[in-house]
């Protein structure tokens, strides 16, 4: 049997209570990407193969050997496209998934998305990756009870289950501009530590994005309305846990918001970076040249993607026989 997997990428656009006070904490707001993506092609082994040209086949490799000594049995998978890591896009958790759900598949263990992102320790701050892989869209999950997890952790320091999804739209037709600079984002020892530095976040803060969530983020989503929409993303670059987050580049990211000021307001950055988008409905190749030229200004080389949103999860097919 062989099976064919293509996920979306993902914008992170902010975790929502760092402050727990309600006894919940983290929660997420995103968005699925049909561009870039991940696409293998596995078929079953007696050992780990993993071969093609993607920039992180060490990556597929670790995860696939975690999952053939967990279910006693081994994979071939052909890469065909794949994208930077640690760059705030998702990779990480697209590629454990797809890796895990190739062997679900292949082997007919019938375990569902959630349960497969357990098993390869994904979801447990954000559950934005998992729910684009699952459903695409534009997607707010629920956190996680401090019952189940009672400290500020990023995913890949925590072992909590995957977050609830509480609410779920396909997201409008617009462009969406995707900067991706030579530059790492903040990840392992480096975003523990984050946490543990600007965790709790103010309770103010906390309370002014909910309200900017439910009161404009997705009724703006709803009502295809661009201009309410990029305000409230204006805004959310500028509290809470994303505020901290981007303030870790100094004044770099904040300058890339200033250069497009005036083509959209709808600017951000995703997950913790350096990745920045822009979504408009009219000029996103002036967009995308105006991003390249400012971080090429810094030294940096940028590479710039124009896509549309991923309303559906990730592609799959099968074919041939066990």
């Amino acid at each position: 049997m062989k099976v064919r997997i293509r996920t979306p990428s993902r914008i992170h656009i902010t975790l929502i209570d760092l402050n727990g006070c309600l006894g919940r904490i983290d929660g997420g707001v995103g968005l699925a990407l049909e561009s870039p993506f991940i696409e293998i092609v596995a078929e079953d082994c007696d050992e780990v193969v993993v071969e093609g040209k993607g920039l992180n086949l060490d990556r597929f490799k670790s995860v696939a050997k975690i999952l053939a000594d967990r279910f006693g049995r081994g994979i071939k998978i052909r890469v065909l496209s794949d994208y930077r890591a640690h760059v705030g896009l998702g990779s990480g958790t697209q590629i454990s998934l797809a890796v895990a759900t190739a062997f679900s598949k292949i082997y007919d263990f019938g375990f569902s998305v959630r349960e497969l992102a357990y098993v390869v320790g994904r979801g447990g701050t954000s559950g934005i990756g998992v729910a684009a892989f699952e459903f695409g869209g534009f997607i707010v999950d629920g956190g996680h009870s401090k019952k189940e997890k009672p400290e500020f952790l990023p995913s890949s320091a925590s072992r909590a289950k995957p977050a609830p999804v509480i609410a779920r739209l396909d997201f409008p037709d617009w462009n969406i501009v995707v900067a991706i600079p030579e530059l790492s984002g903040f990840y392992g020892v480096r975003e523990v530590n984050l946490f543990k530095e600007v965790c709790p976040i103010p309770l103010e803060d906390v309370r002014e994005l909910c309200h900017l969530i439910l009161m404009k983020l997705l009724p703006s989503v709803a009502e295809r309305d661009l201009d309410e929409f990029g305000n409230a993303i204006w805004r959310i670059q500028n509290i809470g846990f994303k505020k901290a987050e981007i303030d870790r580049y100094g004044d770099l990211i904040k300058s890339a918001f200033n250069c497009v000021a005036d083509e959209t307001k709808a600017v951000g950055m995703s997950s913790t970076g350096p990745a920045v988008y822009a979504i408009t409905d009219s000029n996103a190749k002036s967009i995308a040249g105006n991003l390249r030229s400012y971080f090429n200004e810094k030294g940096l080389n940028c590479e710039t993607v124009i896509t549309k949103a991923k309303n559906s999860g990730a592609e799959i097919s099968v074919w041939g026989q066990i």
